[in-house]
């Protein structure tokens, strides 16, 4: 049996010597599978104590940020969710400080955030509380205090939850091992202990409640006179999941027969079938109760022991339930029991781009654009989602009857949410189609919203041209040994009908290096759409006070000394 995420949480929190606590506290562990796709949380928020409101504040922090995480989509990073989280509360926050309508001013609090999901803990902060970590007897700071020093004994708070509209937070992540423990503590705690205290505390046998009560007492019994609060994390065992079981839940359901029209399957009759390809057979079907036509799809039986396969078809199905773009294929949840694997989708009629590429050698410039910016409208979707398209090429997109775009087959997107979570299923190679893919997929480097930009321009390149970008010959499967390898055919060579500009946008957005091509699809577009002069310069120029800057000096020199000289000539 698989074996998920375990700790041992538990907190103290006190208004010490002071009336009121302005200190707020919380965990949330939820049950799986929400454990498994957003992971636990912990949260430790101090009010400031020269804030109106900084007991509202510290109190709204923690209770919101728990509560608007887990409703972020499973779909985005980690990262990706708390930034949107916190933006929007600290948003929130400063409003309720500056506006007249509130009586009470200035809503600030320091802010501190665990996450643990899968085998990883993401660290959020700002303010001046603190996150330690004990590791095989060594205590570890893992936050630096936001506080500027005006000298020996006046401070202030620099950052913090609500002091500006504009926030930077502390994001880090660190790779966890069993029996760490956390250690998230306020100024009121941490000031009036030292790491040996802390230390010899983390090490007792006692639950993390009596440990975080000691530690509370001690630092009053140092004189602490602030409020105090200590939370303690122990991770008391780690996620993990074996190969075998990985195929038996990919595998729950059985593959489905050959099917034929007139075949019923779970209520959906056979009409045709679509397309047939060693990866996976299409049929047209019609939902027997509703009379709608549906898409089905199913498996192909080459991939039955293929686990990184199953996961990508599970995973195309789950991606198309969630996706909301008039560009993006839909998939539909099953209205009744499934008895093989397969999903339903949305029936497109249409044609592929390859098929319009066939019956449009030479098209007009006008249309490629305008199919470019659907592609890239749809795109942009998915990158906002965390999600790397992965495998976009022309059999990938379909044309309706009325000109619009469909990007299909989600079964190589790399979802960033799905990505943190532990896998023992590992990619071998590169999963798209060979002359569309990325090259830094192929030198095994990281891949981003750049590879897929990549993959737009050759589609573009080819719907300009009907030929690809690079010679054929340099594109080994799946192998490249560097960027250079790989040569840009110019686009005026086969169509000089196009100014030069459109070949230099196209070069740039095909470029092999992706820091090299443009940063946002948004660029790609603008400069397709209107000459750029800027664009013509090439990419390997160099200024040459750049490439030798003593022979542009000595230049320099010389000329002042002819100026020099015919003064002094004239003159005389």
């Amino acid at each position: 049996m698989s074996q998920p995420l375990k700790l041992s949480i538990g907190f103290e929190s006190s208004a010490g010597v002071k009336e009121e606590n302005q200190d707020a506290v919380n965990f949330s562990v939820p049950e799986p599978p929400l454990l498994r796709s957003k992971g636990a949380v912990a949260v430790l928020a101090d009010g400031i104590s020269s804030s109106e409101a900084a007991r509202q504040a510290s109190q709204t922090a923690v209770q919101s940020f728990i509560e608007d995480y887990y409703s972020t989509s499973d779909m985005w990073s980690t990262e990706h969710a708390c930034q949107q989280v916190i933006g929007a509360l600290n948003s929130w926050l400063y409003q309720q400080g500056i506006s007249d309508a509130n009586p009470q001013r200035g809503w600030v609090t320091t802010f501190d955030a665990l996450i643990f999901k899968s085998n990883t803990v993401y660290v959020l902060h700002v303010g001046d509380a603190r996150i330690y970590r004990l590791r095989d007897g060594e205590l570890q700071q893992l936050t630096n205090d936001h506080l500027t020093w005006l000298n020996r004994d006046n401070r202030y708070l620099s950052r913090a939850l609500g002091m500006d509209s504009n926030l930077q937070v502390d994001f880090s992540s660190h790779t966890l091992q069993q029996g760490d423990q956390f250690l998230m503590c306020s100024d009121g705690v941490y000031e009036h202990l030292g790491k040996q205290e802390f230390r010899q505390t983390l090490q007792s046998d006692l639950a993390v409640e009596e440990k975080a009560k000691k530690l509370l007492a001690m630092a009053l019994h140092n004189q602490s006179t602030d409020n105090l609060s200590a939370q303690l994390i122990e991770v008391v065992q780690l996620p993990q999941v074996s190969e075998e079981e990985v195929y038996q839940q990919l595998t729950a359901l059985p593959f489905p027969p050959d099917l034929e029209p007139g075949m019923i399957l779970d209520g959906y009759q056979i009409l045709q079938e679509i397309s047939l390809s060693p990866r996976s057979q299409i049929y047209l079907a019609q939902d027997i109760e509703t009379r709608e036509k549906r898409v089905l799809k199913t498996p192909s039986a080459n991939y039955c022991d293929d686990p990184w396969y199953l996961d990508g078809f599970i995973r195309e199905e789950w991606l198309g339930q969630r996706l909301k773009h008039p560009g993006l294929l839909k998939t539909y949840r099953a209205n009744r029991p499934k008895q093989f694997l397969y999903f339903i989708c949305e029936y497109i009629q249409g044609q592929t781009l390859t098929e319009w590429l066939r019956a449009n050698p030479q098209p007009d410039y006008l249309t490629v654009i305008g199919f470019v910016e659907q592609i890239a409208s749809a795109l942009r979707a998915l990158h906002r989602q965390d999600i790397l398209h992965q495998d976009l090429k022309p059999d990938n997109i379909l044309i309706e009857g009325n000109g619009r775009i469909k990007i299909i087959d989600f079964g190589a997107a790399k979802v960033a949410g799905v990505q943190e979570m532990a896998t023992v299923l590992q990619r071998q190679h590169p999963e798209g189609t060979l002359h569309y893919t990325a090259p830094e997929y192929l030198l095994g480097e990281p891949a981003s919203k750049r590879s897929d930009l990549f993959s737009l321009a050759v589609i573009a390149y080819e719907m300009l041209t009907g030929q690809l970008p690079f010679k054929e010959k340099q594109l080994q499967p799946f192998v490249l040994r560097s960027y250079s390898h790989l040569q840009y055919l110019s686009l005026r060579s086969l169509r000089p009908d196009l100014p030069d500009w459109v070949d230099a946008v196209l070069k740039k957005a095909c470029a092999p290096n992706p820091m090299q091509r443009f940063a946002l699809l948004s660029e790609l577009l603008s400069n397709l759409r209107k000459p750029n002069v800027d664009i013509l310069i090439p990419q390997d120029y160099v200024p040459l006070i750049e490439k030798n800057p003593l022979l542009v000096w000595q230049g320099i020199s010389a000329f002042l000394l002819l100026v020099i000289l015919l003064q002094w000539w004239w003159f005389a």
